[in-house]
């Protein structure tokens, strides 16, 4: 069995990392549990003797294609932490619409914590619509015996321990329950006060990073550094006639959302009069349920709001016209798109676990003397909910268009300021050229003066007679020396017209004959082509043979046909 992926999906506790989602592994309809093509089937995994294992045995002792290897590469066992005590808190909604809060239970005795869940099993809930459980360190030990307790998937674990966005249904019996189960990973802000002498700048550590979009995205508005970093909410419920529990996962991660922190917040929607009146119109626990997926549309709607005011501080440097704050900000521009599409996916997710909700009701009432109104109920509190994420939706879209704006407006400014300094040069050169225009004018006027002058002064014997130097001698000594002047001028330059880039010092001290060679032999050339040209056989060409099936009408030149009346030419 192949295990490359599994230390691939590690998580990073120091950088806030989470591993890239592998969506293969999502949902028990996948019937091979992380298992991948590259796998050595093979193999055969070590004998389990189910029955004697009690919840030690969980998951294989009720899953059985979940043996070793898929609960090793998953990773869902080796990730539980084993320094800190795992602590369970609960909420009990009652009947009436009322909360109740259970007594904090810190795990310390294994043994003590599976007696009292079996104990659960003979004690009837009274007045209990829905138990949730909300687990803070989760410990392997724990992870078994609810699983082994409530029948639970492993994939539950396996997709939350790897943060997998998923959702699905299973064990579903009319008239009696089911399960659901929905891991949706949303956005979320932390803020924080700035440390400048403790970190370097967000533009120098950014521009050697690439963009994670995993990773925290780091939002400074000059006081707070607020960090936008993808949080998990991991769900599995189990709905029966008498009454139904809901089992939270949190990670163990740094900044994300605790047991405690969502038990206190579900804590204070017990004060909702809002949702107190849906409780009590209706059996279904399934609002308990879809009132914790708030949680996730108030994170989002907060993220985006800190979000807004980073966009609007970016746009306020870009008007500013400071050249070099835009190039800092080049990174921050693509980094906040990159991360943007990256929340497009994520709200999508986040629509698709609502519907599934709307779309997967309750099977113990079925047969409710309410079921019409939970149905109206479910129907409109989930489109509640799914015009909100559509607003979230479009605003995001908004954020993208303003960026995208924002990058056309960086570089309109810049090319307009490239256009400003090439004006600038442009009337600058023409200036020049005026002067120099002028200096060419004084040079006509003094020219030919300069060059009598020069002519009447030379010591000849045409000019001057008794002098011992002739105008031929003059002439020649002036060609020679112009010519050795060119030669040693075009031999010393590497780059030259004359000579190919990169050519010996031999090859360019002879310059001179290999070019006179080189002219020569194109004149012959062109002189031998020009006679082809004009050779009578070449011009006088038998249209005969290129005749088509007798037509007179029709040519044919290398697979083209040429209507002659289109050509204006008659034969």
């Amino acid at each position: 069995m192949s295990y490359s992926g599994a230390s691939s999906t590690a998580l990073d506790g120091r950088t806030s990392s989470i591993p890239v989602p592998v969506y293969r592994h999502a949902a028990p309809s996948g019937p091979w549990p992380w298992v991948d093509f590259n796998a050595d089937l093979s193999s055969c995994d070590p004998l389990f003797e189910k029955g004697k294992h009690e919840w030690r045995g969980y998951p294989q002792e009720l899953f059985g294609n979940w043996t070793a290897t898929p609960v090793a590469r998953s990773e869902m066992l080796k990730r539980c932490p084993r320094s800190d005590p795992c602590i369970i808190y609960g909420i009990d909604v009652m009947n009436d619409g009322q909360f109740k809060t259970l007594e904090l239970h810190r795990v310390e005795n294994e043994d003590e914590l599976w007696s009292k869940l079996k104990k659960e099993e003979s004690i009837v809930r009274e007045n209990v619509s829905v138990r949730a459980l909300f687990v803070d360190n989760l410990s392997e030990s724990v992870l078994k015996m609810l699983g082994t307790k409530y029948n639970i998937e492993p994939f539950f674990f396996s997709s939350s321990t790897n943060w997998i966005p998923s959702r699905y249904r299973e064990d579903v019996r009319h008239g009696e329950g089911d399960h659901i189960t929905v891991i949706l990973p949303f956005i979320r802000t932390t803020g924080k006060k700035r440390k400048p002498q403790l970190t370097p700048s967000l533009t120098d550590r950014n521009r050697k990073d690439t963009i994670d979009v995993m990773l925290p995205l780091q939002l400074d508005d000059g006081e707070h550094v607020h960090d936008l970093l993808i949080d998990l909410l991991a769900l599995h419920m189990i709905r029966s006639k008498d009454s139904a529990t809901i089992i939270s996962y949190h990670p163990v991660l740094h900044d994300r959302t605790t047991a405690e922190r969502l038990y206190q917040v579900m804590e204070r929607a017990g004060g909702s009069v809002y949702w107190n009146k849906i409780f009590k119109a209706s059996e279904d626990p399934t609002f308990f349920f879809l009132a914790i997926l708030w949680y996730a549309l108030y994170a989002w709607d907060e993220a985006f709001e800190v979000l807004y005011n980073r966009i609007k501080n970016v746009e306020v440097i870009l008007n500013g016209h400071d050249f070099t704050a835009m190039f800092d900000l080049n990174y921050i521009l693509h980094s906040l798109q990159a991360h943007l599409l990256q929340y497009q996916t994520l709200l999508h997710d986040f629509e698709l676990s609502v519907k599934f909700v709307m779309e997967s009701p309750n099977p113990a009432m079925e047969n409710s003397h309410n079921k019409g109104t939970t149905e109206e109920l479910m129907q409109r509190e989930c489109k509640n909910l799914l015009s909100e994420i559509d607003r979230l939706h479009n605003r995001c879209s908004m954020f993208i268009n303003r960026l995208k704006n924002a990058t056309d407006l960086a570089f309109a400014t810049v090319n307009i300021e490239d256009s400003r300094q090439t004006f600038k040069l442009t009337r600058a050169t023409l200036r020049d050229s005026a002067a120099m225009k002028q200096i060419s004018y004084l040079t006509m006027i003094f020219l030919p003066a300069s060059f009598t002058a020069s002519v009447f002064g030379m010591n000849v014997r045409e000019i001057n007679p008794g002098s011992l130097e002739s105008i031929t001698r003059y002439v020649w000594v002036s060609f020679l020396l112009t010519f050795v002047t060119t030669w040693i001028v075009i031999a010393v330059q590497p780059y030259s017209t004359i000579h190919k880039s990169g050519a010996s010092w031999w090859r360019r001290a002879i310059w001179p004959a290999l070019y006179i060679t080189q002219k020569v032999i194109e004149y012959f050339r062109s002189f031998s082509v020009k006679g082809k040209k004009t050779l009578p056989q070449e011009n006088d060409i038998s249209l005969g043979q290129y005749r088509r099936n007798g037509d007179p009408s029709i040519l044919r030149f290398d697979d083209a046909i040429y209507e002659e009346g289109a050509i204006g030419t008659s034969i």
